[in-house]
């Protein structure tokens, strides 16, 4: 769970950066700088392609040190994508890029703690703190235990289904985490 931790706080800033650049973004799909030092490759002189590769990647690492640009890796993207999984964040459309639509639309993750509310319906907390709530009237045979593994499909209407074992499965919504105790 130490490694979840370290992840919330990258997501939030990637979160707020694409949320504040939003506009931007669908003005300019690539940066300037970026542009920069692509168009230093047509150069044909050597010295003069260098002089233009140095000072592009001067202005892409002070982009990126002051946040105007944000790179990350691919592996940081799909720690990313896969802990927002199920939230209502269109921003986070970038993350998606390089990735397979195996990826974007199922996630296998495990039940940490199961319980039912009020309505009767389930509750689960994931390991890595997601909230799933159902939202159907499906009784399962046996309700989940801690340690299952679960599935999570992308299904209509902004909803998911999650296949608990070898139960049929249930159509469930991301919630918020409970508040911490």
């Amino acid at each position: 769970m130490g490694n979840t931790t370290m992840i919330r706080p990258s997501l939030l800033a990637i979160v707020l950066a694409l949320t504040a650049g939003a506009a931007l973004a669908q003005a300019s799909p690539e940066p300037d700088v970026i542009k920069a030092l692509k168009a230093c490759s047509a150069i044909k002189a050597d010295g003069e392609r260098l002089a233009c590769y140095d000072k592009a990647a001067q202005s892409v690492a002070k982009a990126q040190e002051t946040g105007e640009v944000i790179i990350i890796d691919k592996q940081s993207a799909r720690a990313a994508r896969r802990q927002a999984f199920g939230l209502e964040l269109p921003t986070l459309s970038i993350l998606d890029r390089g990735a397979d639509k195996a990826e974007t639309e199922t996630l296998q993750a495990v039940i940490k703690l199961a319980r039912t509310d009020a309505e009767g319906r389930l509750v689960m907390t994931l390991e890595d703190g997601a909230v799933w709530r159902q939202i159907d009237d499906q009784t399962l045979g046996k309700p989940p235990k801690p340690g299952v593994t679960v599935e999570i499909r992308k299904a209509a209407m902004g909803s998911y289904r999650m296949k608990i074992g070898s139960q049929p499965p249930i159509r469930v919504r991301r919630s918020e985490a409970p508040p911490a105790r």
